[in-house]
């Protein structure tokens, strides 16, 4: 950084802090317990893959060494602000799989789900990508403060 370059802080209250805290943990757990079903029981994973993706078989095994590596990676501090931002993206890239689930209502197991659940999961896609942003610390909006400007430290 530039010696006489200013810093823009992000002011946030502690309880702020405590529930991306406490919302980290569930979006871990979320992301574990998908990764590991992916290993599991890939079946259902792979009627959902699009036509157009090559090798689903593979697809399915390394998405869900994807989430089970972010879910980890999100719950280490060093690795956090990464593992938010390939969990948003990874969120993005699994759209066409959400979006053929519920246009085929494809049955995982041995029922299908119908829009009461396809509906609402489509809509709150991009509420898990902001989730994912916002539990990395990759995003503040829309709980921080007005951003303060700080000069950066010359020492």
């Amino acid at each position: 950084m530039y010696p006489n370059a200013k810093r823009v802080a992000v002011v946030m209250t502690s309880s702020v802090e405590q529930i991306r805290s406490w919302l980290r943990y569930v979006l871990a757990a979320g992301y574990l317990m998908a990764g590991l079903a992916h290993l599991w029981s890939p079946g259902g994973f792979l009627r959902i893959v699009p036509d157009w993706v090559p090798f689903p078989e593979q697809v399915v095994l390394v998405t869900g060494l994807c989430e089970i590596a972010g879910a980890l990676a999100l719950m280490t501090a060093r690795l956090r602000l990464a593992a938010g931002i390939a969990l948003a993206a990874y969120a993005v890239c699994v759209y066409p799989a959400n979006i053929k689930h519920a246009v085929y209502d494809i049955a995982i197991g041995d029922r299908t789900l119908g829009w009461w659940y396809h509906g609402p999961r489509l809509a709150l896609q991009p509420v898990l990508v902001w989730w994912a942003l916002w539990a990395g610390g990759a995003t503040a909006w829309p709980f921080a403060a007005r951003p303060v400007e700080r000069k950066h430290d010359q020492s």
